[in-house]
């Protein structure tokens, strides 16, 4: 399995636009952070974590032709805006498959009320299948994923395990059920938003804390905002098994 971080920052990106804090004026291009995605590859599926306002530019970047579909977290902007940059696959492949809570289709299909429309569509506008997922095992290719849901403030989100891979992002409270769902993990990804605390992420010590009581063997951190600080001086200060995640990073499992 391989796994591209497409993106690694928080909403807003870095550098964030009009900001003059030394991370956002850093010439170190892992310092320069898309919106938070995952692509992950095995055999000849590819999916796709979250659909964020970079997509396209992340589509571009990793020179992906081909998604089996795309799978949402949740509904924030930051991790569902590009859904109308699906056209150029759909053109291709026809119909793309999206995997999400609900919740998170209501959300959509009010921001994009075209694409989910049977009526009178415009022309050019993608067409979607689209599959509702809860807090239980469901299929992607030909492997069993399983959604480890936790709290993003009040907000339910969920984390997907693929085999020994984890991704969770946008965390700030998961409880011990759905830890035990992280057992035995070659690589978890987790969010870490920053140094000081956060109403509904992860922060640093948190994140930390966190694969502490997963114990992966790997672990990444994602999500990342300017205020976490240089990416080398970050790194720096983590544990061995621990890293910080850069854009267009590539990792096998």
């Amino acid at each position: 399995m391989k796994v591209t971080f497409l993106g690694t920052g928080t909403s807003q990106g870095i550098p964030i636009i009009g900001s003059k804090h030394p991370v956002c004026l850093s010439e170190n291009t892992k310092d320069k952070r898309l919106r938070v995605s995952v692509l992950v590859e095995w055999e000849d599926y590819t999916f796709v974590v979250d659909c964020g306002p970079d997509f396209r530019q992340q589509m571009l970047r990793a020179g992906v032709t081909r998604i089996d579909g795309i799978v949402f977290t949740h509904e924030h902007a930051d991790h569902t805006m590009g859904l109308d940059d699906i056209r150029p696959f759909f053109f291709r492949q026809g119909d793309i498959p999206l995997y999400a809570h609900k919740r998170v289709f209501k959300s959509l299909k009010k921001r994009f009320d075209y694409i989910f429309t049977s009526k009178d569509k415009y022309p050019g506008v993608p067409s979607v299948i689209t599959q509702n997922i809860e807090n239980k095992p469901f299929v992607l290719g030909n492997i069993d994923v399983i959604p480890v849901e936790g709290l993003h403030y009040k907000l339910p989100v969920f984390g997907f395990r693929f085999k020994d891979f984890a991704y969770l992002t946008d965390m700030k409270t998961v409880d011990d059920k759905e830890i035990e769902k992280l057992k035995n993990l070659e690589v978890l990804v987790v969010n870490a938003l920053r140094i000081e605390p956060h109403i509904s992420h992860f922060n640093l010590s948190e994140a930390l804390s966190f694969i502490e009581k997963v114990k992966p063997k790997r672990a990444y951190l994602t999500h990342i905002s300017h205020l976490l600080g240089f990416h080398n001086e970050v790194q720096d200060q983590l544990p061995d098994n621990v890293f910080l995640a850069y854009d267009n990073l590539q990792i096998t499992i």
